[in-house]
């Protein structure tokens, strides 16, 4: 290419393919895939310097908390490409994300190609022509500040991680992690489960009536009523019993046996029943906001039952491919082009009286203002509308731009308008068995007729789920009645409620919580859920969000003994000052040493871990449930421990060694009430079960049930007693060949002889030193297989496992099939292959194994083998995509490559879309990291605070 060649770095593959054809002759767009560079692991440091602070941290924080950073293994090849390109360029174009950690990958850049062309900071918030056009001729340099902000967040995690989460290995289990936000997250996942544990319910009744006029007919239009007052007193609802089901307010409970009076006296025609007031009052509903990178994770797990991490994964789809603006944004507002559009699009869909005569403007919660981007829209000057882009768009990616759209489209149109109708009826006096002679009911009905629908004809906006209350009014629609009207019941009927717990945290209340809370950036909310699922901390039960008793003692323990780490107004404040470091208010180095090393305001972190004094891991690790039940979380899991009564053995002396009792893993915390935990104390207690005498070798065959599930054994039978007596004897008399008894003649003469014959026997070959303690042979039952129904014949066949299922013709190699720690196989040699299911270990015959191993270990196998198949081939490498189930789980193959499915995902939820673009994910992220290196990562440099040139290479 001759003339000018400008290099232009992005952050997506992606995004190469669109910006390139924007920016047009003369540039070069490669990608850089995500960060080049990051805090080296302190097992990696040179040994020189695994010593001090930077050994523990790969952070100096004696000196300037300078980080020492080096390329990840596996970005060397993209480093190495980026330098290429370079090197024939005659500018630089750094186009990464406008945010913190954009701004931080474009430095990281600069430090690692060292660019000896100038430099030019190209931000966007959409990939459209004329928002590339206008990038490319309005870039700037770097901003420091934000970069300073993002390694501040990226020490500050180090540090807390590193020096909270081996205090949690130590004395809770090994694996476990703690974070900034992540436990932050869990708290308020646990704290909501320990206030449905204490939570008590409350019954109450009332009446439900259905009324219509009494001069009109059969015909006549009937409407539902309720109960809210008996002879001026108020009925008691569910919002007026507190968490221990106690009443809270002056409200009255009527009993049933009231309710049913009441209600059966209403019945009677004569009772009269008549409207005792209307009120009328004007309805008014605005349009929400347009969406933030919080409310639309929300919106979209309500909407679409999206997971945060896919919401995010979807965007940002969207986003690279130029359907909407930038996905990262804390900030409401639309921009005078969107504002512009929003407004034209509604005009001319659903009228020009459904668009208010200025723009509706949004400002959100006034955070860095360096972050507070455009609210997320359509991308363009003129959106494109759902049905316009139906053709390309398919699955998810459409579901959540047409959720997009709707909702940018509708924040500027008219508030939907109409009146709400309150009526007040009485019935009685009549009396009533349980209450008065002339007992007077007085019920409630209410209606909303909406006139005009404004931005509802576009998009309305759903709720979470709340406890004891009802959610916004529903349009529904009353019969005309004036003040006086007579009515007749048509039927009323006592209802009994029960109050509820506190609803468990679903992905997108707690989205809403944490930024609520100001925890996190929502950015990082999809992370962060993500995190404390794929640790164990949480479980999603559909929806809901169910803490696992590990999260108990992890949160325990950090508000035991690190109270302020966990206090949400503590860690919300972390993130304003944040902020202040982002917006130049605030030096990260000053910052730093007061969170690490203390001041006035607060204990440092490390004089926390320095006095942290004795912490008792049984006491963090169990729950009393009552005097003689505990609740322990062990190393394998929870478990009750029951103390007897009699806790001493009487006979030896010795302390007996609590009963304990394995808590069924499917068991939500809030369902281990003490009624439940005594239910699984006195349950049948399954015994080892003898099955059978294996005829082969006469051993017992045992069924047990065991840690890890149901299995089968072999044990030698008991013996008699006269059996024991003979070995018994036996062992005394050999003891008593190496005992020499004291010298007389007699017994000189007699030892004499005896070591005389004893000498003249070959001399016993030592046993092995554990030959008695020679393992028994198991086998796990099959999922299909129940305990206490296992046969003999059944056990003998599993025992004899791996089965010889026939030698390879053309090799003569023996085929196995087996059971393994990923399910059934076929062994060949070294070659195996997965089985459908277990009994085909047992069914499997030659000709079907050959047919087997002479398909693709890894790739399009048969059809039967997947979990899911997708009719059109991969845009890219032309093959077939299916779902299968792997060793780790489900995952998505080409053939050629592997793509796991996130745990947050479902197999039903990935589309063909959803299935393209993880492999093109995988593919961008080349080869897998090995596990171990004894190469030293290229480009190692130490940050130095605050200068940002580039250091010294060590």
């Amino acid at each position: 290419m001759s003339g000018p060649r400008k290099l232009v770095i992005v952050e997506s593959p992606t995004k190469v393919k669109s910006i390139a054809q924007y920016l047009g002759e003369g540039y070069e767009v490669q990608a850089s895939v995500g960060h080049i560079r990051d805090l080296v692991e302190p097992k990696n440091l040179p040994p020189e310097l695994k010593k001090g602070s930077l050994g523990k941290f790969s952070v100096d924080v004696e000196n300037g908390f300078a980080p020492y950073y080096v390329v990840s293994p596996e970005k060397k090849k993209t480093v190495a490409e980026l330098k290429k390109a370079l090197a024939n360029a005659d500018e630089l174009y750094l186009a990464t994300d406008e945010d913190r950690e954009g701004e931080a990958i474009a430095w990281h850049l600069l430090e690692v190609l060292k660019p000896k062309v100038p430099v030019r900071r190209m931000v966007f918030h959409e990939i459209t022509k004329e928002a590339i056009e206008h990038a490319r001729d309005n870039t700037r340099d770097i901003d420091e500040a934000l970069v300073d902000a993002q390694e501040t967040r990226r020490i500050l995690d180090r540090l807390y991680g590193y020096e909270v989460s081996p205090v949690l290995w130590r004395k809770v289990g090994p694996g476990l992690s703690a974070g900034r936000v992540q436990s932050a997250a869990t708290r308020l996942v646990v704290e909501r489960e320990r206030e449905r544990l204490a939570f008590t319910a409350a019954s109450y009744w009332d009446l439900n009536a259905t009324l219509a006029d009494a001069a009109s007919g059969a015909d006549a239009q009937s409407f539902a009523a309720r109960l809210v007052r008996v002879n001026g007193d108020r009925i008691a609802t569910g919002r007026d019993f507190d968490e221990s089901g106690q009443l809270k307010s002056k409200a009255s409970m009527l009993t049933e046996p009231q309710a049913h009076a009441l209600a059966a006296a209403l019945k009677d025609p004569s009772v009269g029943i008549q409207v005792a007031n209307v009120e009328s009052k004007p309805y008014t509903r605005r349009p929400a906001a347009p969406f933030t990178t919080s409310t639309l994770q929300q919106e979209a797990a309500r909407k679409l039952r999206f997971s945060a991490r896919q919401t995010m994964s979807v965007a940002q789809s969207l986003y690279e491919n130029g359907y909407i603006t930038y996905m990262r944004t804390d900030s409401p507002s639309l921009s005078q082009q969107a504002l512009n559009a929003a407004r034209t699009q509604a005009t001319s869909l659903y009228g020009a009286e459904t668009v208010p005569d200025k723009p509706r403007l949004y400002s959100g919660k006034g955070k860095n203002a360096q972050e507070a981007h455009e609210a997320i829209r359509p991308a363009g000057e003129t959106f494109r509308t759902p049905s316009q882009v139906a053709s390309v768009l398919r699955g998810n990616d459409f579901k959540l731009y047409e959720l997009i759209w709707k909702r940018t489209v509708a924040s500027q149109m008219a508030d939907a308008k109409g009146s709400t109708a309150s009526v007040t009826i009485t019935a009685g006096p009549t009396p009533v068995e349980g209450l008065t002679a002339s007992t007077i009911a007085e019920f409630s009905a209410s209606g909303t007729v909406i006139t005009f629908r404004g931005f509802m004809l576009a998009y309305e906006e759903s709720v979470d789920e709340e406890r004891n209350a009802s959610n916004e009014p529903t349009e529904s629609k009353l019969p005309p009645l004036t003040t006086g009207q007579s009515l007749r019941a048509v039927d009323v009927e006592a209802a009994g409620h029960e109050t509820s717990p506190p609803p468990r945290y679903t992905e997108a209340s707690l989205v809403k919580t944490l930024d609520e809370l100001g925890i996190g950036r929502p950015s990082t909310y999809a992370s962060i859920i993500s995190t404390i699922i794929d640790r164990g901390y949480v479980t999603p039960r559909g929806q809901a969000l169910v803490p696992n008793w590990i999260a108990f003692s992890v949160i325990r323990l950090l508000e035991e003994f690190f109270s302020e780490l966990v206090n949400y107004e503590f860690t919300a404040e972390l993130e304003n000052d944040l902020d202040k470091i982002a917006g130049g208010e605030e030096d990260r180095v000053d910052w730093l040493n007061g969170f690490y090393f203390g001041n006035d305001d607060h204990r440092g972190l490390r004089d926390v871990i320095d006095n942290l004094g004795d912490i008792d891991a049984k006491a963090i690790n169990s729950i009393p449930l009552s005097d003689t039940i505990t609740l322990r979380i062990g190393k394998y899991g929870p478990y009750l421990e029951v103390a007897e009564d009699d806790e001493v053995d009487l006979a030896t002396g010795e302390v007996k060694t609590p009963r304990r009792v394995n808590i069924p893993p499917e068991l939500a915390p809030d369902e281990l009430t003490l009624a439940k935990a005594e239910e699984l104390i006195n349950a049948p207690v399954v015994v080892d079960r003898i099955i059978g005498v294996n005829p082969e070798n006469g051993k017992n065959v045992v069924a047990k049930d065991g840690r890890f599930g149901p299995y089968v054994t072999e044990l030698d039978p008991e013996l008699t007693a006269e059996q024991e007596a003979e070995a018994a004897a036996a062992l005394l008399a050999a003891a008593a060949l190496l005992v020499e008894p004291p010298a007389t003649a007699t017994t000189a003469k007699a030892g004499a002889a005896a070591k005389k014959t004893v000498a003249k026997k070959p001399a016993a070959k030592k046993a092995p030193a554990k030959a008695a303690a020679v393992k028994p042979r198991t086998a796990s039952l099959f999922k299909s297989m129940d305990l206490a129904a296992i046969d003999i014949e059944t056990a003998l066949r599993l025992l004899s496992l791996p089965r010889a299922v026939g030698d390879d013709p053309e090799t003569s190699e023996p085929i196995t099939a087996q059971n393994g720690k990923f399910g059934p196989y076929l062994k060949k040699g070294t070659d195996t292959r997965s089985l459908e299911n277990e009994d085909l270990i047992f069914e499997i015959d030659l000709p079907g194994a050959l047919e087997l191993f002479a398909q693709p270990k890894y790739g399009a196998r048969r059809a039967s083998s997947a979990l899911k198949d997708f009719e059109e081939p991969d845009p890219e490498s032309g093959k077939a995509i299916k779902i299968k189930d792997g060793r780790f789980g489900a995952y998505v193959t080409d053939g050629v490559t592997n793509a796991t499915i996130p745990k947050a995902e479902s197999i039903e939820e990935i589309d063909f879309d959803r299935a393209v673009q993880l492999l093109a994910d995988k593919r961008a992220k080349g080869p897998a990291k090995p596990r171990t290196t004894t190469k030293r990562a290229a480009a190692t440099t130490t940050r130095k605070a605050p200068a940002r040139k580039a250091a010294p290479k060590k």
